[in-house]
């Protein structure tokens, strides 16, 4: 029997999962469909009562589902648990367990593709939500130095970076706005991380950047997590400063490919998973 798999959220048009997924399947001659199922708040009841079924084998979950997700599920991971988030679920007979691989697919990304190991550096993370507390919490677990958040809801950065420190870390928050992120820059950080959806293709903000180019350290390394289109406007501007750039479609493999590890129990092809993701967004382009 042909075995399901497959991403819910709202809307799902953007997605690549599927593509990259489903080559991941055929490289390793799983018998298996991973599609998008569309899902609007209003049916994540429905469709998590669907998703139980015998021939399900998990699923990917995204906004704006992954917290909301949370109370329909019967186990957790204990880093789930901690980010307060899902984006991967597994089903074993019924019984649906929540897994975060955003983290390991930010660090992964960030340590083999940018050649940086977060421990001991000082970090500038711009934005404060859902995807942004994976990134800020998993370089304060890795060692990171400070992590400073800046975002345009002040108190969003300040309840994030309020959890840092409470866990031991270094923290603090400021407003995303080019007057303060120049005072924030004063001291240079090693790494910058865009957590917003500036710069996103078909997006509200399509064409714009969180920083200028004046404003961006020429030492340190820039990851943008949004990963179309291939090269953000503030990757343009990184490059323009002489920094070194990172996008964020390893980021997005990375994480699927941990999502597959723990649907199938096998080590995922990456490099198939890489090449269908790039095909995709070539022929996007």
């Amino acid at each position: 029997m042909t075995k399901q798999l497959g991403i819910i959220g709202y809307p799902l048009g953007h997605t690549l999962s599927p593509v990259f997924q489903q080559a991941a399947l055929d490289a390793c001659g799983i018998d298996a469909r991973y599609v998008a199922w569309e899902t609007p708040p209003e049916r994540l009841h429905d469709r998590l009562r669907q998703l139980r079924a015998p021939d399900v084998m998990g699923f990917n979950v995204t906004v704006p589902h992954k917290e909301a997700v949370i109370p329909l599920l019967d186990a957790l991971s204990e880093w789930a648990r901690d980010l307060g988030a899902v984006n991967t679920v597994v089903n074993q007979s019924g019984r649906l367990t929540g897994h975060n691989t955003d983290a390991d697919g930010f660090l992964r990304a960030l340590k083999q593709e940018g050649g940086f190991n977060p421990r001991g550096a000082a970090v500038l993370v711009l934005g404060a939500g859902g995807s942004a507390r994976a990134v800020v919490l998993s370089l304060a677990r890795e060692g990171a130095a400070s992590v400073t958040i800046a975002n345009r809801t002040l108190a969003r950065a300040e309840a994030l970076a309020a959890e840092v420190r409470a866990r031991g870390g270094q923290s603090h928050a400021v407003q995303l706005d080019d007057a303060h992120l120049a005072e924030a820059l004063r001291t240079p950080p090693g790494l910058i991380v865009n957590c917003t959806t500036l710069g996103m293709a078909h997006g509200p903000a399509e064409g714009q950047s969180p920083l200028p180019a004046r404003l961006i350290p020429k030492a340190a390394l820039v990851y943008d997590l949004v990963y179309r289109p291939a090269v953000t406007p503030l990757l343009q501007a990184a490059q323009q400063s002489g920094a070194r750039t990172l996008g964020g479609l390893p980021m997005l493999v990375y994480q699927g490919a941990a999502a597959f590890t723990l649907w199938t129990g096998r080590e995922a092809p990456v490099q198939a998973m890489f090449a269908a993701a790039r095909k995709a967004l070539a022929v996007a382009a």
